[in-house]
């Protein structure tokens, strides 16, 4: 099949073309080939630039994995839009900073998800330039505009032609300062990075591929559904990551890859009703995202069956790849180690002095290539702090290069932590801590979890006199922050530990 295309618009465009009576996905709901993905795609983009959305509007995602959330998506960038994924674990507020930050003139969401309506979500919010919200997959009648309405339009205008270079998404990440930044990455960026990465990790076109992973992070929309119109096999969109329900599918539909998580594969292997002949024709497994014991890649190939298992790193700045481990390395390897940089890419380790260190040493891991980043949304001081002027980004990880080029990470200089597979910044939920009336100070870090891997702790001084407790202040997390940012245990103190400058000394909290 043809590799000539630098945008998604492009790509599925030539897809239809070659297999389009092919399926392409197939959810609970419905499925839909190649040919009419095209087709309703174009239908969404015309009726979105009928509905007023100009070339490089931002136009956002809030929705769990579904068919139309990828119609929606292409559609999106078809009309010159620019896709903006929001995580459907965020709350009201959490959402609404995206919305506005992102200037997004259109948002696509559900009413009923998991007994949330997102719409309610955002009605006491402020929201400066968001024209109008439509539903995805609406459940109640009574929903005012709904992501159909837009696929029937009568129109006679021409879309525009989306080049490699324009804006495809902005996917919004966090950093030290405790405030999402959106990541610019183009269309030509997507395109190359994973057909890389498909082939790399041996995906084919008789593929069965199940994407539990979510589609608004970099894992389930690009290494996700992208992937699969790449390689033009067949994708499966699953919402909520169910353990039973993933081994039905595997079963039902004879699923061959299957990326997560490592939390997704030990909840498999330890579900009761896991047997050989419902996981029999599993092939393909790619994992990372935190630390791994080799008993876990040993047991993913001999007992899950998989001929193939990766680790891989990357981060939504580097388009969400910059080293992979190859098919053929040992369990050793795949557990302790993210691979090497991928073609075309570099990676290097400095000290604290901007210099090169030794191999074998610890520095701050950096990488350059085409998969770097543009830059921060509207936010050039934040750009220049990540991206060097000689085109190197500084990722904020710590690591070791051997003498093979395979990178280990060691340690992590922004704090950030992650929980079964979702990355938690401290400074982000130590933010939203302090609109609590009675919390003076808080410092939140990472502690060792069996199930999820880490899970965040929270230290907080209150306010004299105040008599609220622990139970109280993570009720009250639950109602105003994703759930894996909510902690698992609250300490209060009299006084958090600090230095000269007043920074807080977190590695005092860790002992």
């Amino acid at each position: 099949m043809s590799e000539n295309f630098n945008s998604l618009p492009e790509l599925v465009r030539v897809r239809a073309a070659e297999i389009g009576t092919n399926l392409a996905f197939k959810d609970d709901n419905t499925e839909i080939t190649y040919e009419e993905l095209n087709q309703l795609s174009d239908s969404f983009a015309i009726g979105l630039i009928s509905e007023g959305l100009e070339f490089g509007d931002r136009v956002a995602i809030w929705a769990p994995n579904s068919i139309n959330w990828i119609v929606c998506a292409i559609g999106i960038q078809k009309a010159g839009g620019i896709l903006v994924p929001i995580n459907t674990r965020m709350k009201g507020n959490e959402a609404s900073f995206i919305l506005n930050k992102s200037e997004a003139k259109f948002l696509f969401t559900e009413d009923s998800f998991l007994g949330i309506n997102y719409i309610e979500l955002l009605e006491k919010e402020k929201l400066n330039n968001l024209n109008k919200s439509f539903i995805l997959n609406p459940v109640s009648e009574s929903v005012q505009y709904k992501f159909s309405d837009l696929l029937n339009i009568n129109s006679s205008i021409n879309l525009p032609i989306i080049k490699g270079e324009d804006y495809a998404d902005i996917i919004f990440t966090s950093g030290t300062t405790g405030q999402p930044k959106g990541v610019i990455i183009t269309q030509k960026q997507n395109t190359q990075v994973f057909k890389f990465w498909s082939k790399y990790v041996g995906l084919n076109q008789n593929d069965k591929y199940l994407i539990v992973n979510p589609f608004f992070h970099t894992f389930g929309y690009k290494a996700g559904w992208m992937s699969v119109i790449i390689i033009g096999c067949q994708g499966y969109p699953e919402p909520v990551f169910d353990s039973e329900k993933v081994l039905e599918k595997i079963e039902k539909f004879n699923i061959s890859m299957l990326p997560g998580p490592p939390t997704l594969y030990q909840s498999i292997l330890t579900s009761k009703n896991l047997t050989q002949n419902k996981i029999q024709s599993l092939r393909l497994g790619v994992t990372g995202a935190a630390s791994i014991p080799v008993s876990l890649i040993k047991d993913m190939k001999e007992k899950l069956g998989f001929e193939t298992v990766i680790t891989a790193y990357g981060l939504t700045e580097s388009t969400g790849v910059a080293t992979m481990c190859t098919p053929e390395d040992d369990y050793e390897t795949v557990a302790s180690t993210s691979g090497k940089a991928i073609a075309d890419v570099e990676v290097k380790c400095i000290d604290a002095k901007g210099n090169d260190v030794n191999v074998g040493e610890q520095g701050e891991i950096l990488i350059k290539g085409y998969n770097v980043m543009q830059s921060y949304y509207k936010d050039p001081e934040a750009t220049a702090e990540t991206i060097t002027a000689d085109g190197w980004l500084k990722t904020g990880d710590v690591g070791i290069l051997d003498q093979n080029g395979y990178l280990k990470i060691t340690d992590r200089i922004k704090d950030m932590f992650i929980v079964g597979g979702f990355n938690a910044y401290p400074a982000e939920i130590e933010n939203i801590f302090l609109n609590h009336s009675s919390i003076q100070q808080v410092a939140i870090i990472g502690v060792a979890d069996e199930r999820m891997g880490e899970v965040p702790k929270a230290f907080i001084v209150k306010n004299k006199n105040d008599d609220i407790t622990a139970e109280e202040i993570i009720l009250w997390a639950k109602d105003n922050m994703a759930n894996y940012k909510v902690p698992r245990e609250v300490v209060f103190l009299d006084e958090l530990p600090t230095n000269a400058s007043g920074k807080i000394m977190k590695y005092k909290l860790r002992t």
